[in-house]
């Protein structure tokens, strides 16, 4: 188990049942980046996965 997966599991526990928005995905993101700037490269890396998942699909 990675360290990350702790906080992974803890977001799909607390909020697991909740339905969400790219969009409001997207704005938290941007507040996260805004507090945090040092993770700035690993948030872009993160949406840009996620905004192309669709692509490998089609390449596959």
């Amino acid at each position: 188990m990675y360290f990350t997966d702790r906080g992974i599991e803890e977001l799909e526990k607390r909020r697991g049942e909740e339905e969400v928005t790219f969009e409001w995905l997207s704005e938290q993101l941007r507040t996260f980046v805004d507090l945090n700037p040092d993770f700035e490269v690993p948030v872009e890396r993160l949406a840009t996965w996620l905004a192309r998942l669709d692509d490998e699909e089609e390449d596959a």
